[in-house]
C-alpha cells in the first residue's frame, strides 16, 4: 500500500503505515541497531541514539563522505525522529495483539521533483526492513521495484500539487 499524503496549512504530511507481525522491541531494534538498520537502508548509521543526538547519511560513493543529521525526538521502543534535509523524518511504533504497527510520517516542507524518488525509497526501505524482520533478507536494492514505486508516488504527488 502507498504512503498518504495530506496537504496541512504550509507543508505537508507523508504517512506510511505497516503492520509488522514482530514486538515492538524486535521492530525497534532493526531501526536502531545500525548492523540492522544498515541491511534495509544502507545509507544511516546512528552515532548517538538520544533526543539531540544525531545520525550520519553515509554516500556509500567509497568517499567516506557523509552528512550529519540531527535526532529531533526519540523515545525508546516508541519514537525516533531525525532531520531530513529541510524535511523530518519520524518512526513511530506501538503495540498490537498481532505485533506492532510502524508509522513512517515525513513532512515535507515542498513538494518537489525530488518527493517522488525520496517517498519510493522509503517505501522499498521499509519493504526491505519488513523482509529483514521475516528472516527473508534482500542482499541488493530492488532497483526495479523502486522504479515502480517511483511511478506510482510521482502519480501520487502530482495529484495532491
Amino acid at each position: 500500500m502507498l504512503a498518504s499524503i495530506e496537504e496541512q496549512s504550509n507543508y505537508h504530511v507523508a504517512t506510511f503505515k505497516r503492520p509488522l507481525p514482530h514486538a515492538i522491541k524486535v521492530v525497534w531494534s532493526a531501526i536502531t541497531n545500525n548492523d540492522k538498520l544498515q541491511k534495509w537502508m544502507s545509507n544511516l548509521e546512528i552515532i548517538d541514539l538520544r533526543n539531540n543526538g544525531k545520525m550520519h547519511f553515509n554516500m556509500n560513493d567509497g568517499t567516506d563522505a557523509y552528512e550529519t543529521i540531527g535526532i529531533t525526538d526519540y523515545a525508546e521502543n516508541e519514537t525516533l525522529e531525525f532531520d531530513w534535509g529541510t524535511d523530518t523524518v519520524r518512526f513511530e511504533l506501538s503495540s498490537t495483539d498481532e505485533g506492532t504497527i510502524l508509522l513512517l510520517v515525513e513532512t515535507l516542507q515542498a513538494l518537489t521533483e525530488h518527493t517522488p524518488k525520496d517517498l519510493a525509497g522509503w517505501h522499498i526501505c521499509l519493504d526491505l526492513l519488513a523482509d529483514l524482520l521475516d528472516g527473508k533478507e534482500q542482499l541488493t536494492f530492488p532497483m526495479e521495484s523502486w522504479q515502480q514505486r517511483f511511478h506510482d508516488y510521482k502519480g501520487l504527488v502530482d495529484s495532491v500539487k
